[in-house]
């Protein structure tokens, strides 16, 4: 009996573990079946995608297509455009060289005026003098002086009369074209323009930092003085602390630093040299891509990397409120348009023009002019000479020798002026204008003088008894070349000599 129980519960053994097999085989072919459907339904939806794809990267690409060429034909169109422009503003020089020609004519035709005048002053000098011989019984020297004084007087009002007109007529062509000319400039080329700055303000977390900047004794302080080379000024100013140096290159390094130390908290004389030697070489390249970076506005190429790391260096100075380094790159521009419109050598021109102020920064560490400086500089590292002209000669130090220096002047010139370039602080200001005045009463014949126009114009009341119409006009001349010999202004100073004669009478 037992035997036949084991053999019972072995063939059920034998039949769960088939069973079992059977099972484990029909979950194993249901989860392979499983995978397989849902790897078919993956790879379904990727293919789905990847037509979607497909389709899409063909819109975009007829669309980069279409928009090329719709740009292509823009640009055929503004390049025919400018084509006829050029045509027309060469018909207008033409035109307007034609004028000067027929103006030139028209000078020598009152040359010939004035000759024929002059020799009938002659021929009457001589018939008056017979008269006044013969009615006035005067001797000839005596009748001599008086036909001088009243030939004196009518010539002197006729040359006042002539000069004025001749002037005026110069002036109103020249203005025309010069007005023109800076007008297109300008509203092609503009620059922004910073607060002329001779420190730096460092933001302080809290009052507390002050003390630890100072340090036990003022060890911190006179070890970041001692190894920046610049001012730190702990004053009653809440939360904050100033840097102040005349190289504004070490003066940005030392504010980089000291917002440094304020931001990690460790301030002290051996850290101090290591921020500070980081900072310095931050700077540095700081320095180089921004000479590299203005050359490349510019639009100049081939110059010396010890050029450009110069340049760089005029990024943190600063000349009447205006950044030199952005005043170098719209000189350029403007020499470039310039030199366009003349005929001049274009590339000279934007080439003077970018590097006419190198000398600004190393000026403070060499004896010397910053023209002088830097023409030498440049002439070391091989820049053009005319270049080296028009850099040595835009505050006329040396003569000039090309019209690439001229115009590198006068854009300099227009980029100082124009509105909104530079600022100057109050105190400056006032001196200015008080020294215009002082010098233009200084003059034999001046009643009063008045600066107007923020120092831009100067007005000169004439005694009219004791200068006339010409004298005045020879004052105005030499007023400007006063004020050109002796002061410092940006822009220009326009000097009006005014000279009015009253006759007042009383009804009784």
């Amino acid at each position: 009996m037992n035997w036949i129980v084991l053999l019972l519960d072995f063939l059920a053994l034998i039949v769960g573990a088939v069973a079992g097999y059977f099972f484990h085989r029909y979950q194993a072919e249901k989860a392979a079946r499983a995978r397989q459907e849902k790897a078919d339904d993956i790879l379904k939806i990727a293919n789905e995608q990847a037509r979607l794809i497909e389709s899409g990267s063909r819109e975009n690409a007829t669309k980069i297509v279409q928009a090329a060429e719709s740009e292509i034909k823009e640009r055929r169109i503004e390049l025919n455009r400018e084509t006829e422009r050029l045509d027309k503003r060469r018909s207008e020089l033409d035109a307007r060289f034609d004028k000067i020609e027929q103006r030139e004519q028209t000078l020598n035709k009152r040359q010939s005026q004035i000759d024929k005048r002059a020799n009938e002053i002659e021929k009457l000098y001589e018939d008056q003098t017979k008269k006044i011989e013969f009615i006035a019984q005067m001797t000839p020297d005596e009748a001599r002086k008086e036909l001088f004084a009243a030939v004196e007087k009518e010539a002197r009002g006729d040359m006042a009369r002539i000069i004025r007109q001749i002037e005026a007529e110069a002036r109103e062509e020249g203005e025309k074209r010069a007005r023109k000319l800076i007008a297109d400039a300008i509203q092609r080329v503009a620059s922004e323009h910073v607060a002329e700055v001779t420190r730096a303000v460092v933001t302080l977390p809290s009052e507390e930092m002050k003390g630890r900047i100072v340090g036990r004794n003022g060890r911190n302080i006179k070890a970041f003085e001692q190894a920046a080379g610049v001012d730190v000024i702990v004053d009653d100013t809440p939360d904050s602390v100033t840097v102040s140096c005349f190289d504004s290159v070490r003066r940005e390094i030392g504010r980089r630093a000291l917002a440094k130390l304020v931001l990690d908290g460790r301030i002290h004389p051996a850290h101090i040299e290591k921020v500070l030697e980081d900072e310095a070489r931050a700077v540095e390249k700081i320095i180089n891509e921004a000479g590299e970076q203005a050359a490349y506005e510019a639009g100049i190429t081939g110059l010396h990397t010890e050029v450009l790391r110069m340049m760089g260096r005029l990024k943190f100075r600063t000349s009447y409120g205006q950044n030199q380094l952005a005043h170098a790159v719209e000189v350029s521009k403007l020499a470039g348009i310039l030199a366009a419109e003349i005929g001049a050598n274009i590339e000279l021109a934007k080439q003077g023009g970018f590097l006419h102020d190198i000398g600004k920064a190393m000026d403070h560490n060499q004896d010397g002019t910053h023209a002088g400086l830097g023409a030498e500089f440049c002439k070391r590292y091989g820049v053009n000479p005319v270049v080296v002209n028009a850099i040595a000669s835009h505050h006329h130090e040396v003569d000039q020798d090309t019209v690439e220096a001229v115009i590198a002047e006068a854009a300099d010139a227009i980029s100082g002026a124009r509105p909104g370039a530079r600022r100057e602080d109050l105190e400056a200001y006032i001196k200015r204008i008080r020294s215009l005045e002082e010098m233009s009463m200084s003059f034999e014949g001046v009643q009063q003088a008045f600066a107007i126009q923020a120092g831009r114009e100067v007005r000169i009341l004439v005694k009219p008894d004791a200068i006339d119409d010409l004298a005045s006009v020879r004052l105005a001349r030499d007023v400007a070349k006063r004020i050109e010999e002796t002061m410092q202004y940006p822009g220009q100073i326009r000097v009006t000599v005014i000279r009015e004669t009253r006759a007042t009478e009383y009804a009784k």
